[in-house]
């Protein structure tokens, strides 16, 4: 049986990359895209999920537009990283296919009440339209079959650091209200952190055997993916992180990543914390991804990209 999907996400380059992956994937029904504000804005994030699956030759599947802001803090940006546009030097022919008059939180309530305990949420971005749907419809985060959210750092498996500050991942930053709300929802939660996506490392290497595979999808990834070695290597990093791809991947071998129960709490305050991430003692709200197989989910991208 295929899963059905919803990916949440705010392409960015690395959800570019995740979306792909998704698409060239046969197990995964992808039943709708939904954007959010993030790494670039809302009318730009949802401009570049149309081209992408018109790139993919996918313009059957929906895409509804959603949160333009976070549910309290003012919007931030990564043009830094991902580039005006969001697809890095990456420009895409613009698809001919209008985005969905219905919200993106409006359109997770619907699909979820006709798919009860059947439909997952794979989350690359800010979670504003998953806590918007869980604040209009109570209990619908719950009655999903899992949500798998790329967000937060832990001291688990590498070293708790964030890659906005210096204690904060961005889509936990971006929105930290949002996800307080998705943590508390009593919904299956499957969080790949900074922790977890730092060991799955993007590298020139990496890329050149992507790019050698010699397909359009896999020769758009190497592109993107340069381009965003290039944008990290002025901020003197030599090597990225494939974050968001292991959502997708977890969806579709799980047995390349270790997860543990833990309870996972985000810091609100309005200071130099704001949205770090951090385990606690309790009940847990997560299944926190811990390790990963590089090699395994880079062989998997391959073999759906290629």
């Amino acid at each position: 049986m295929s899963t059905l999907l919803i990916h949440d996400c705010d392409p960015g380059i690395d959800d570019a990359v995740a979306l792909l992956l998704a698409l060239g994937s046969p197990e995964l029904e992808l039943k709708a895209v939904t954007t959010t504000h993030g790494n670039v804005s809302l009318r730009r994030t949802t401009r570049n999920a149309l081209d992408l699956l018109a790139f993919a030759g996918r313009p059957d599947v929906p895409v509804h537009a959603g949160a333009a802001a976070p549910l309290v803090r003012a919007p931030v940006y990564a043009p830094e990283i991902h580039g005006q546009g969001g697809l890095g030097t990456v420009t895409l022919p613009e698809a001919g296919q209008p985005v969905q008059a219905e919200h993106a939180a409006l359109a997770l309530i619907r699909l979820a009440q006709a798919h009860p305990g059947q439909l997952s949420v794979c989350a690359t971005g800010p979670l504003s339209n998953l806590a918007l749907a869980e604040r209009l419809q109570p209990g619908v985060l719950a009655s999903l079959k899992e949500i798998v959210v790329m967000g937060g750092s832990l001291d688990t498996g590498a070293p708790k650091l964030g890659n906005v500050t210096p204690h904060a991942e961005f889509n936990t930053y971006a929105d930290p209200h949002a996800l307080r709300v998705v943590l508390e929802s009593g919904a299956d939660v499957v969080l790949f952190g900074l922790n977890l996506t730092r060991q799955v490392r993007v590298t020139r290497e990496r890329i050149a055997a992507l790019s050698a595979l010699g397909t359009p999808a896999a020769q758009l990834c190497a592109g993107m993916l340069n381009g965003y070695l290039d944008m990290i290597e002025v901020r003197d990093q030599k090597v990225g992180a494939l974050h968001d791809p292991c959502t997708v991947a977890y969806l579709l071998r799980p047995e390349l990543f270790e997860v543990r129960s833990a309870r996972i709490e985000v810091h609100l305050n309005e200071d130099e914390q704001l949205g770090m991430t951090v385990l606690a003692q309790g009940e847990p709200n997560v299944r926190l991804a811990v390790s990963a197989d590089e090699d395994g989910v880079y062989a998997l991208l391959s073999r759906r990209l290629g």
